[in-house]
Order: structure tokens, then C-alpha cells, then sequence
């Protein structure tokens, strides 16, 4: 349903789902008679769920038209009932939604307008003499005829004053939303101008490819992004203030999870000052949201990384191990290449090796970059908003699928910046892109945000 507004389809009784498709005749039989069971019940108190609920999901799309015509005669003033039809107007056979158009227009059901909105646009363009069309079928007829019968009036004026008056409040919450305020102070200012992004780069002994081969100038506007990767201490506010309320959550988020962290219980990971580690994609999304920002987009993680002389690590040009916490710091072992790497790698036990993988959020200032971020080589891989193989934002639908079903997929891929405490050196410099599932929660994984510039 549209906007999750009815949230429980209840499950329909077997003599409404009983339909004899053997022959035309018999199939035309049985859908009458189940509306007119379901008519049987519709003036009653459970006729509302029940009807909605054969909108929703019955299979057979005359008896959802059916349904909704019970709906409206009998209930039309009912917000849920109103829900209910206003939400068939999407559904995918068109003479459901058709028929939905059409009860809307005879009962002039308000609370459709959004959903009539979604289809039409406007509707104070319909009578605008001077407006251009494309061609109109009968859902566009009929949404506009229900339109102008909502607001009572076909002169485009009043239409628009009416539209405006309808969406008032909707735009406040809108705006308020957009205008949250930033739950954060400890942040820095990253200006406005050109940033030296990409390197051309050759494989070295760790054998880790560099894709982003173009090295070129890119015109970033001002921004403000946080000192620090998200804390333990922060992350738990967020945790606290929302809970499992969805409030923030992305439209996708995998449905029936909260936003805890998978490594909140193990002591290695979970100290205050630390950063918040196993968490996925959609978990950062929503905990930006609530602090007023978002997560950054590669090329301003890059930008508030390398400055704009180009640099190769967050404090210059030259390695310097005592800058950056990364696999031989965390492991208190030396590594030459992948082979040893890989030799290194696989000793990590649960809880055990090592015993200190990450440093606070605020050590290692020594190794901060041109504007005074903390740790943007090192400790942690950070999430981006970026997908790593279009370059543009993320923009997931993957609702109810398992994991598996879309893990080979390109647009389930974000981009991962900065190396963290298993990284070689190739993986610390300001450019290397790394890569990871939407819904991966990894201790080697943590966050920072980006938000607006004041005006």
C-alpha cells in the first residue's frame, strides 16, 4: 500500500477467496458473489478492515474494484476507508484504479488528493488554457476530473490557492525536515572552490587496484563535515532519542531491524570514544539524517581529506607510520606484501587478536588533514553516500530481498574511503576507493557527516 497506511492486511476468509475460473461464465459468477458476501459485511464495524483488505490483496482485480466501490458507498468518510481508496489509484490493473478514480470523484474523498498528486502533477496545469499536454488516456481523464471535483472549482487560481491551502501542512513537515538542525558542534569547515581528485597510479606489492586512474580538478562547494568519525557516546544518543521508531529511516531500510550496533557488546569496540563500528549503510543514513546532515559524497570526503594541492596522505606527501593507525599498528606486526598480509590477516580471532584494533575517534591529531579532520587515513573505513560504480548517489531498492539475491548486483555497492586498522599503506591514501554491501556491518567499518554551510 502507498505509504504504508494501512498496516495490517488482515487474512481474508476462505469463502472470499474461492473463484471458479473454469470457463468465463463461472468466473463472473464467483466474483459477484464474493462482493456480494463482502457487501453482506461491508455496512458493519469490521466492514472497513475487511474491504481494505480485499483491496490490498485479494487476487483477483474485480474483486478489489468491487471492494472499493463497498468502501466508498458505505464508508466514505472514514479515514482509513478513504486511505484504502485513495491507495487503490496505484494499483497495477487499471480498471482498479479506474474505478478507484471514479469513486473518488463521485464521494470527493480529500484525503486522495496526495495520491491523485502522484499521478497527475499539479492539478491547477489541467485548466490553464496556455499549458501543454501529452497525450491523455483514461487514467489521466479521470484523474483530472477527480482533482477538479475535490476542489470544486475548474479556474486554475483557485485551484492553486486550494492546492497551497491543502499542502500547507505537508510543507511545513517537509521543510522542517529538510531544516533540522545540526545535533553536532565538533565539526570543521571544508571552503568552497577546486579540489585536486583521482590518481594515476600503479599496482604496488600489495597488489590493491586503483580505479579511479583520473586525475583531475573538481569545483566542490562549501561544506561543513565532522572532526571525528561518529563515536560510541554519539552513536547511543541517537540510539536512545529514536529507538526502533523508523523516524529517520531510509525508505529502503530492511524491514524488522533496529539500528543497534552488531559489535555493541564486544569491549575492543565499544568504548565511548571509540567509532562506532558494524553498522550498514542504511544505519549511517538514518543516524545523519537525525544529526541534520548526511553522509558525504566521495568527492567531499575527498576534498576534506586531500585539501587542494593534491596530496597523497591526509598530512602531506610521505608516509609516515606514527600518523596513521593501519594493519601493522593494530596487529603489532611488520607486513611486505599481499602474501604476508594475507599470512597476518587470517590470525584475527573474536575478541582476542588483536586486543587493540582502534584508537579513539581523536588520537592520532598529528595525522590530521588540511582542514583539521581527524583519522581520514586509517582506523576505519568510511561510509559514503556514493555509489562506487555510477559515481552518483546511492539510491537503494532492495526492500524484502535477501542479501543474496542482490549482492552481485552494481547498485548495492557504496563507496568506502580513508583504509582502516587490517590497511595496508596502498589503502590509506586520500584517493584509494574501496567498496562494500549496503547491508554489510563491519568492525573495520565506521562514519563521519557532512552538513550545510550557514547562509
Amino acid at each position: 500500500m502507498v505509504g504504508n497506511r494501512v498496516s495490517h492486511v488482515i487474512d481474508l476468509p476462505a469463502d472470499l477467496l474461492v473463484i471458479d475460473d473454469s470457463t468465463d461464465d463461472r468466473y463472473w459468477a464467483s466474483v459477484e458473489r464474493v462482493v456480494d458476501l463482502a457487501g453482506q459485511k461491508a455496512p458493519t464495524a469490521d466492514g472497513v478492515p475487511l474491504l481494505a483488505s480485499l483491496v490490498a490483496a485479494h487476487p483477483e482485480w474485480p474483486v478489489r474494484a468491487g471492494a472499493v466501490r463497498l468502501l466508498a458507498a458505505h464508508h466514505a468518510d472514514d479515514p482509513a476507508a478513504g486511505s484504502a481508496v485513495a491507495a487503490a489509484t496505484h494499483d497495477t490493473v487499471d480498471w482498479v484504479a479506474f474505478t478507484a478514480l471514479k469513486v473518488i470523484t463521485q464521494y470527493r474523498i480529500a484525503a486522495a488528493v496526495p495520491d491523485l498528486i502522484r499521478i497527475s502533477g499539479w492539478p491547477s496545469n489541467f485548466t490553464r488554457p496556455d499549458w501543454a499536454r501529452k497525450p491523455v488516456g483514461c487514467g489521466a481523464a479521470l484523474t483530472k476530473r477527480a482533482l477538479i471535483a475535490v476542489f470544486g472549482t475548474r479556474d486554475p487560481a483557485e485551484l492553486r490557492r486550494l492546492e497551497d491551502e491543502y499542502f500547507t501542512d505537508m510543507r511545513t513537515r517537509i521543510e522542517a525536515a529538510r531544516s533540522r538542525p545540526r545535533r553536532h558542534t565538533d565539526v570543521i569547515a571544508v571552503p568552497g572552490g577546486p579540489a585536486i581528485i583521482g590518481a594515476d597510479e600503479k599496482p604496488d606489492a600489495f597488489r590493491m587496484a586503483q580505479d579511479d586512474s583520473t586525475l583531475r580538478a573538481v569545483d566542490v562547494p562549501a561544506f561543513l563535515i565532522d572532526r571525528t568519525t561518529v563515536t560510541n557516546a554519539r552513536y547511543r544518543v541517537f540510539l536512545e532519542e529514536v529507538g526502533d521508531s523508523g523516524e529517520f529511516d531510509h525508505p529502503d531500510q530492511p524491514l524488522e531491524r533496529s539500528h543497534r550496533p552488531a559489535h555493541g557488546h564486544d569491549v575492543r569496540f565499544n568504548a565511548p570514544g571509540l567509532p562506532v563500528v558494524g553498522l550498514d549503510w542504511y544505519d549511517a543514513y538514518a543516524f545523519a539524517k537525525w544529526a541534520g546532515g548526511a553522509l558525504p559524497s566521495e568527492i567531499q570526503w575527498e576534498k576534506a581529506a586531500r585539501g587542494v594541492d593534491g596530496r597523497r596522505y591526509p598530512w602531506g606527501q610521505d608516509w609516515d607510520p606514527a600518523r596513521v593507525n593501519y594493519v601493522e599498528r593494530s596487529f603489532g606486526e611488520q607486513v611486505s606484501d599481499l602474501d604476508s598480509l594475507e599470512a597476518l590477516l587470517v590470525t584475527v580471532e573474536q575478541g582476542e587478536r588483536p586486543d587493540h584494533p582502534v584508537l579513539p575517534a581523536d588520537a592520532l591529531p598529528q595525522g590530521a588533514s588540511p582542514y583539521g579532520a581527524l583519522q581520514m587515513s586509517g582506523n576505519v573505513w568510511e561510509l559514503t553516500r556514493t555509489n562506487f560504480y555510477t559515481g552518483q548517489d546511492m539510491d537503494p531498492f532492495f526492500q524484502g530481498r535477501h542479501p543474496l539475491d542482490f549482492m552481485n548486483r552494481k547498485d548495492a555497492f557504496h563507496v568506502l574511503r580513508g583504509g582502516t586498522w587490517t590497511s595496508p599503506p596502498t589503502c590509506l591514501t586520500t584517493f584509494y576507493r574501496g567498496k562494500d554491501l549496503i547491508t554489510d556491518r563491519h568492525n573495520e567499518v565506521g562514519f563521519r557527516c557532512v552538513y550545510e554551510t550557514s547562509t
